[in-house]
């Protein structure tokens, strides 16, 4: 065996390599269950890549519209659109988040639960210093909703 390992290995060495190996095969071939099978019934997951079970009530939010054309601005100026939405599900709606494609522009959003058929605002500020022409700009907005992301875009042209 020395001869075959060469001076890396003793015979220690390899009793705990293959030791090593051999527990590594028992523990990770050890299964869940009896049969081998995963339980299904311990998964809560209300959707499917059959769609949406609308019988279980998630909330939804439906904004008015998700683009907003500011139009011509000066390049500096800081200016602000507040996009309506209505929660339409049967369900508490929770905005977890917004995040924004560019440091230039942030959203506030309200951070309480919103209730079936209540309405809200996220309103999208962007800063157009150092920014000149045609800016495009995206937020997307987290929430518990189906779907869980809606993406909400500003666009502006920014002259001198």
């Amino acid at each position: 065996m020395t001869f075959f390992f060469g001076k890396f290995m003793n015979m220690r060495n390899i009793a705990s390599v293959i030791i090593t190996i051999a527990l590594s095969f028992f523990v990770s071939c050890h299964s869940a269950s009896s049969s081998g099978d995963i339980d299904v019934d311990i998964i809560q997951n209300p959707n499917s890549a059959e769609g949406y079970d609308e019988s279980v009530g998630l909330p939804a939010l439906t904004f008015d519209c998700d683009l907003h054309d500011f139009g011509r601005i000066t390049e500096g100026e800081s200016i602000a659109y507040s996009f309506h939405f209505r929660n339409t599900g049967k369900s508490d709606l929770v905005i977890s988040g917004c995040n924004a494609s560019c440091g230039c522009t942030v959203a506030d959003y309200p951070k309480k639960r919103i209730a079936p058929g209540e309405e809200g605002y996220v309103t999208v500020s962007f800063n157009s210093r150092g920014k000149v022409g045609q800016q495009y700009q995206e937020v997307t907005v987290n929430s518990n909703a189906q779907p869980s992301r809606n993406v909400l875009k500003i666009t502006a042209q920014v002259v001198n």
